[in-house]
């Protein structure tokens, strides 16, 4: 699985309301609903108004691929061009090997 996280970052309070208008116009569903897509979800920094973090998860990279040429990449290039927003992102794989026997004593059960 790859996963990515994207930090949105813009004037005042505009990441919120990318994040917000993506979520009103139906867009985030929409990348949820194609195949492939595993996470689509917003969170915003608590040390930081100015951005958001999106953490989007995909199965594989031709998911990934398929995702970067739907039509919905021009709408979110449009709402970032629309709300004056920067992105930077990080690439994650996911270790398919799971969690560590040695780390689970650190989690909750």
């Amino acid at each position: 699985m790859i996963t990515m996280h994207l930090y949105y970052t813009g004037p005042a309070s505009n990441a919120r309301s990318f994040a917000k208008e993506m979520e009103a116009s139906g867009i985030a569903d929409r990348i949820r609903k194609q195949a492939g897509n595993r996470c689509y979800q917003y969170f915003a920094p608590l040390d930081d108004p100015h951005s958001i973090l999106l953490v989007d998860s995909w199965t594989d990279q031709a998911a990934l691929d398929i995702h970067h040429a739907s039509p919905m990449m021009q709408e979110i290039l449009d709402l970032r061009s629309k709300y004056q927003l920067t992105v930077t992102a990080e690439r994650y794989r996911s270790d398919e090997t799971g969690i560590p026997e040695r780390d689970k004593d650190f989690l909750q059960r």
